[in-house]
């Protein structure tokens, strides 16, 4: 199996990474509601389990500032945002038309306390990006972002605010390329649609295709104009193995790396592509899911690690935990320190946990078929595409850091039924400066059930500052220019 890349171990002899870690105490306290499968509280498991494996002594750990309007807007619609800010439980039976207009109601519903929770773990991914374009860290970690299914004016898939395009818009002010590698079970199309039309950026998605949210990644979904090959699908169905994902992950991202040669990487390690997931398919040990982190830390690149999907909440957080230690360069022990969620992980109480038994429906000559495909598509890129000269905007105004104290583009197509031509059917609001604690347990418990509709339009504006530093660009211009605002789906599609 081709590998590519540097491989290196994730023990005391694998360099060392500066790493900034980011984490709000508050994010367990967020509830979506009764029954429903988004649990933040995911993101307190996995901070206790880092604590208690002492990660947190080894990288410098922020509490994230929160994202302001101004900031949300550099993506979102102006209406949107305000009308996030301004929801709340209490008021949205009197908002029912803006409701549907912005797709809020069932998986993403309204629920106490979501601005401060969107602007949280927006302001973490936004933050996590500037200490990479600073130099302050070669490893920048927000396990609360990763939320890839948001658009510029609708929530979808449990996505309110894509923290990933802001963080991408402001990693895109330093670096002429950004590397966008999404390995959650559900395709990144927030992200890809985002970008869709530009080589600035160019996303990498491994997902499940087929009958499954959000029903786009269809590997003939290549990009448009001047992003023509710059999006990159990986189509994937029920079962995918550790071996099987890595015979396509890391040739697919070997060839990326070395046509492409981006500035930063971002990484969405979505944690619904683990076995056993509630709302997953896929057969992927902690290991075969963290390997994905270990092979781009061997490149070197500036490098933002980001979370995203996973349901089965004890296994999110041994995943993140374990991804951690692969980040820090050290092997954490499989036997669990004690901590405050202990009874979670019973009754091995281990950090790793054993994939299921269950078919792969992932056949050799499938798998195949799809390498050399994607391959060849790649193998048709400009090498290191560039860019425009132009004066670099100023860097996004963040409060000083505080440090923790304790250390016209087609729309993009629909999965109709029948698989792409290269498969067969067969194949199938607290104070802001406060010490981190680890708060008390607090546990709570739809699927996905949209498509993803809207449609991109406008052309790409390349812009880059001089000496190699990249300029804030407004990658489609009606989608990303701050004052604009959503229409209607009557207004779009008449």
């Amino acid at each position: 199996m081709e590998t590519g890349g540097n491989s290196l171990t994730a023990g005391p002899e694998g360099k060392k990474r500066v790493v900034s870690y980011f984490y709000d105490p508050d994010v367990g306290n967020y509830y979506y509601g009764q029954g429903h499968p988004m649990k933040p509280h995911r993101i307190r498991m996995a901070h206790s389990l880092i604590v208690h494996y002492g990660l947190h002594f080894k990288m410098d750990m922020f509490r994230p500032h929160l994202a302001q309007d101004s900031d949300l807007c550099r993506f979102h619609a102006d209406d949107y945002v305000a009308f996030l800010k301004s929801v709340s439980p209490e008021t949205q039976h009197e908002q029912l038309r803006v409701l549907k207009r912005f797709n809020v109601g069932e998986d993403c519903p309204v629920f106490s306390g979501l601005y401060p929770f969107c602007q949280s773990y927006a302001g973490g991914s936004i933050g996590g990006a500037v200490k990479l374009n600073h130099g302050h860290s070669d490893i920048a970690i927000n396990w609360s972002g990763g939320l890839h299914h948001a658009k510029k004016c609708e929530a979808s898939g449990f996505c309110y605010v894509n923290d990933i395009v802001l963080a991408i818009l402001e990693l895109l002010k330093y670096h002429e390329r950004v590397l966008y590698i999404d390995i959650d079970i559900h395709h990144g199309d927030g992200v890809e649609e985002a970008f869709y039309t530009t080589d600035r950026v160019m996303t990498v998605s491994f997902h499940k295709f087929g009958d499954y949210f959000p029903g786009t990644g269809d590997v003939r979904d290549l990009g448009y104009g001047k992003g023509k090959y710059y999006s990159l699908n990986v189509p994937l169905h029920d079962g995918i193995d550790d071996d099987s994902y890595h015979s396509l992950f890391k040739p697919i991202i070997s060839k990326v790396m070395e046509v492409y040669q981006p500035g930063a990487v971002v990484l969405q390690c979505g944690a619904d592509s683990l076995s056993g997931d509630r709302l997953g398919c896929f057969n992927l040990s902690v290991k075969g899911h963290a390997e994905c982190v270990r092979y781009m830390r061997s490149f070197n690149v500036p490098l933002l690690l980001l979370g995203g999907g996973g349901y089965t909440i004890r296994n999110v957080a041994r995943c993140w935990c374990y991804e951690t230690g692969v980040a820090l360069g050290v092997e954490v022990d499989d036997k669990m320190p004690y901590n405050e969620y202990f009874e979670y992980f019973g009754p091995d109480y281990n950090l790793h946990v054993t994939p299921m038994s269950m078919e792969n429906q992932n056949q050799k000559t499938y798998l195949d078929s799809i390498r050399e495909r994607l391959l060849e598509n790649l193998s048709k890129l400009q090498h290191v595409p560039s860019v425009q000269f132009q004066e670099r905007p100023p860097d996004t105004e963040l409060l000083e850091e505080v440090e923790e104290g304790y250390d016209s583009r087609p729309k993009a197509r629909l999965w109709d039924g029948e698989y792409s031509d290269s498969e067969t059917e067969d194949m199938e609001p607290k104070a802001r400066n406060q010490d981190v604690d680890l708060a008390d347990c607090n546990p709570h418990s739809k699927r996905h059930v949209t498509l993803l509709t809207e449609q991109i339009s406008k052309k790409v504006k390349q812009e880059e500052s001089a000496e190699a530093v990249s300029v804030y660009q407004q990658v489609n211009e009606g989608m990303l220019n701050s004052g604009s605002q959503c229409e209607s789906k009557e207004q779009v599609f008449g």
